[in-house]
């Protein structure tokens, strides 16, 4: 059996300030070889892995807070504490440190020497000790001249708070301070305000013992009030004692957990409201001031998590009809105080803490809350939802799911009495919620609307080897609450434009159309069923015609997101409908208005001329090109028409669009592979074929005798003798826009020059891709850079014809030649002639 007196929990102080759980494991101390001196070390309880490796330096301070905690700096702003599960343990743990720093275990600091100077140091080490001024009235001035010295010097501030701790001084300061009220003392309080402000600033955990004491506390708030630099003392005492009223909702049993609620309030307000606002240089000193709070607040979860009857007594109180309106609104504001307080929890202790609270049936409760009227009480139960669904979304899904089957089962046999089963899911009261939220910002709507999209997240659901979440929540959301999430939408979609056009009508059906629109990004075929069978995006594009620019931008988002999925089904089912009208109309309304809208959906077209969407492509020009012929300060529209008639040329002649693909590859494939499309191309014709020089290209089909063969071979060899060093260009004429013309006719001239000419119709097409602005273009957006030059050289080395020749492909002639070695002869015959 594991040692418990030895467990511990490892925690760091991040940058808020606030405390992170690194772990639990067990604690043990040793001399390591690796840091050259004894060292703590903890170990994880749950693999053994190593949580904390330190080195128990000799200057470094360890301070002992509550009987279970050692806190220490490892370096600066690097704050470590360890949380002993049993006193023992941090007792013995506290001895090694002390051993090793040569100090008194009975101390609750060690010595830091840190910033000292040789001189000081060696005086404050000489004398034994600091001795405090008589507490007396008329020495009030030199005690607070002594505390505000002592606080740059870090041994001075420990001697200074073993002196306070060990002569009681603080209550017999406070005993002064009833003096100085009831003498009216101004000066003599003002001194004291100066006194304990300065001994928070000494950052130790045994004098807020004696300070937040009962008996001590409201006291130090009255010293407090008292602040040189205000004309007039704060009230805190009296906000404290009669306006802050504490309220038990259920009865606390426990007194030590009814006086741990005390205090931890008070000491919030003392940090919150009454300390001024520390300097740059004074909030590190406060460190154990934010971790007392914490950790009082961890155990005040702790304690009333382990009382049963207590959270059994509130879950009833909060579930009963009988309970009154106020009650239940006090009810509910201390669960949602109970869940923002768990957040100080570790990791696994909130994970217990919400498995109780569930265990409790929370969520049922919560689904009691959220039917009611009072909408103070709705707002504090939403935000405790928020709580569990930011925390456990999962266990959220899996209730609603069990809520929609026992409501199925139940209403089954209520079918068979006859009678309608009128209770509503509780994700759906959460829509409903978001949809009649009354703030015209609709603040609880847009948090409601992030909670929903949460919980319908693929990302974070679960898949096992027996069930599948996603599949299984997406199948309930889709059949029991899509249609109560579109209700607004198809309501106000029934005609040409919105029903009501509202500005909070339109910031709620964009809100719908957001979350929509993650559906059709995050889901499959549930949204596209869904989509389709009820014909949502027609709804949706009726908001085009909204007033509001932001709802029609949403509308023509959730569009542009379907559209960029580049789903048949999802394009089938626009082109059926003929679901571009709404935009192209959208688009010729706005007129030549530069705006976002006119961008957004020219975006939207380019992307379906970019990525070819074939079917897309021609529903538009075959039914709106009329309407958008005349837009020429983009290409977008021309370039589409281009893309058209190209795929209409591909279909009237097949075999010019695979002549094109061999075309292309002579670009981008060079190596042996390509040698027999290319010799099918270009170099399967006799010379003797060529009349007026001038021949078409055309793939030839003869095959031919060895004779054909070995000619060109005879008459490539004694060629090769005259001409050796002869180099011969063919400058291949054709427009780079991507794809090649329909017709193409080879002209030889000279016997040296060969051009390759595109003729077609769509050449001097004012959109077409080769024209200046065109988005094909070289100088536009979305074009494919080519080179400025539009010719490309084809060169003949030593009789090797080459392909479209580019600048880096010098380096692969060699290579070339090399190749041509290995082929075989009638290939290499056809090659060279």
């Amino acid at each position: 059996m594991t040692d418990t007196r030895r467990r511990v929990k490892v925690y760091t102080l991040n940058e808020d300030r606030q405390w992170d759980d690194r772990g639990t494991g067990h604690v043990s101390s040793g001399y390591v070889e690796r840091l050259k001196g004894m060292s703590l070390l903890v170990r994880a309880e749950s693999d053994g892995s190593l949580l904390l490796e330190s080195k128990i330096n000799p200057n470094t301070a360890y301070q002992k807070q509550q009987d279970t905690l050692i806190v220490w700096s490892e370096a600066e702003n690097y704050d470590l504490a360890l949380s002993f599960q049993e006193k023992a343990g941090c007792d013995e743990i506290w001895e090694k440190i002390c051993q090793v720093q040569g100090k008194d275990p009975s101390v609750d600091i060690t010595q830091d020497l840190v910033d000292e100077s040789e001189e000081e140091r060696f005086d404050d080490m000489s004398s034994p000790g600091l001795e405090l001024p008589s507490c007396e009235l008329s020495r009030l001035e030199e005690i607070a001249e002594l505390v505000a010295s002592s606080l740059p010097s870090p041994l001075r501030r420990e001697k200074l708070a073993l002196a306070l701790e060990n002569e009681g001084y603080i209550k017999k300061l406070l005993e002064l301070f009833h003096v100085c009220e009831d003498l009216e003392n101004i000066e003599g309080l003002h001194h004291l305000y100066e006194i304990i402000k300065g001994i928070f600033l000494l950052n130790r955990t045994a004098l807020f013992e004696v300070m937040f004491s009962e008996e001590c506390i409201m006291d130090v708030i009255g010293c407090l009030e008292y602040d040189p630099a205000l004309s007039q003392p704060r009230k805190h005492r009296e906000f404290l004692t009669k306006t802050a009223k504490f309220k038990e909702v259920i009865p606390i049993s426990d007194p030590e957990l009814k006086q741990k609620i005390h205090q931890t309030y008070r000491v919030q307000y003392i940090q919150d409201m009454v300390l001024p606002t520390p300097s740059v240089f004074e909030e590190n000193m406060l460190s154990t001031l934010h971790s007392f709070i914490f950790f009082n607040k961890v155990e005040i979860v702790g304690m009333l998590q382990e009382d049963e009857k207590f959270l059994t007594d509130l879950f009833a109180q909060l579930t009963d009809e009988a309970t009154d309106e106020e009650k239940r609104q006090e009810l509910v504001n201390f669960l949602k105080e109970f869940c923002a307080f768990s957040q100080t929890l570790q990791p696994q202790n909130r994970d217990a803490f919400f498995k109780t609270l569930s265990n409790m049936g929370i969520l049922p409760a919560l689904e009691v809350i959220l039917g009611m009227d009072d909408t103070q009480v709705r707002s504090a139960a939403t935000d405790i939802f928020s709580y569990l669904v930011e925390y456990n979304p999962s266990m959220v899904r899996e209730f609603v799911m069990q809520e929609a089957q026992q409501n199925d089962d139940v209403s089954k046999k209520l079918t068979e009495q006859k009678i309608t089963n009128k209770d509503i899911l509780l994700i759906n009261l959460i829509i409903e919620h978001m949809i009649c939220d009354t703030d015209p910002e609709l603040g609880g709507a847009v948090q409601l609307m992030g909670l929903l999209r949460t919980l319908v997240d693929p990302e974070n659901m679960l898949a096992t080897a027996n069930k599948t979440e996603k599949t299984e929540f997406l199948g309930f959301f889709y059949k029991h609450c899509m249609h109560v999430l579109t209700a607004p939408l198809l309501a106000n979609t029934t005609e040409d434009k919105p029903s009501k056009d509202d500005f909070q009508t339109a910031q709620l059906l964009a809100l719908v159309l957001e979350l929509l629109t993650f559906c059709v990004e995050h889901h499959t075929y549930h949204i596209k069923n869904y989509i389709i069978n009820k014909d949502i995006l027609r709804r949706v594009l009726v908001l085009m015609a909204s007033k509001h620019a932001f709802l029609a931008l949403c509308a023509l988002r959730f569009k542009r997101k379907i559209i960029g999925l580049k789903d048949e089904f999802y394009n089938r089912y626009i082109m059926k409908s003929f679901l571009f009208e709404p935009v192209v109309k959208a688009f010729l309304n706005n007129g030549s208005r530069y705006n976002l809208m006119n961008s957004a959906i020219i975006e939207m077209f380019e992307f379906i001329r970019v990525e070819d969407i074939k079917s897309l492509t021609a529903h538009v020009i075959e039914n709106y090109w009329k309407a958008l012929e005349d837009v020429d300060y983009v290409q977008t529209f021309k370039g589409l028409k281009l893309r058209f008639e190209q795929q209409r040329e591909r279909q009237d002649n097949p075999k010019l669009d695979s002549m094109r693909s061999i075309l292309r590859n002579h670009r981008y494939r060079r190596d042996a592979r390509t040698l027999e499309d290319e010799e099918e191309m270009w170099f399967n014709t006799d010379e003797d074929d060529m009349e007026d020089g001038e021949a078409v290209v055309s793939p030839s089909d003869k095959t031919k005798s060895d004779d054909d063969i070995m000619d060109p071979i005879s008459k490539f060899m004694e060629r090769k003798k005259l001409k050796e060093s002869e180099e011969k260009e063919v400058l291949l004429k054709t427009n780079l826009s991507g794809r090649q013309s329909p017709s193409f006719k080879l002209s030889l001239s000279s016997g040296t020059k060969t051009t390759l000419s595109s003729q077609s119709p769509a050449t001097n097409l004012p959109g077409s891709p080769g024209s200046p602005g065109s988005p094909g273009s070289p100088g536009s957006p979305g074009s494919i850079p080519k080179n400025t030059s539009q010719t490309a050289a084809i060169t003949t080395k030593g009789g090797l014809v080459g392909l479209v020749d580019y600048p880096d492909d010098d380096e692969d002639d060699d290579e070339d030649e090399d190749k041509e070695d290995t082929l075989p002869l009638s290939k290499k015959a056809k090659f060279e002639s």
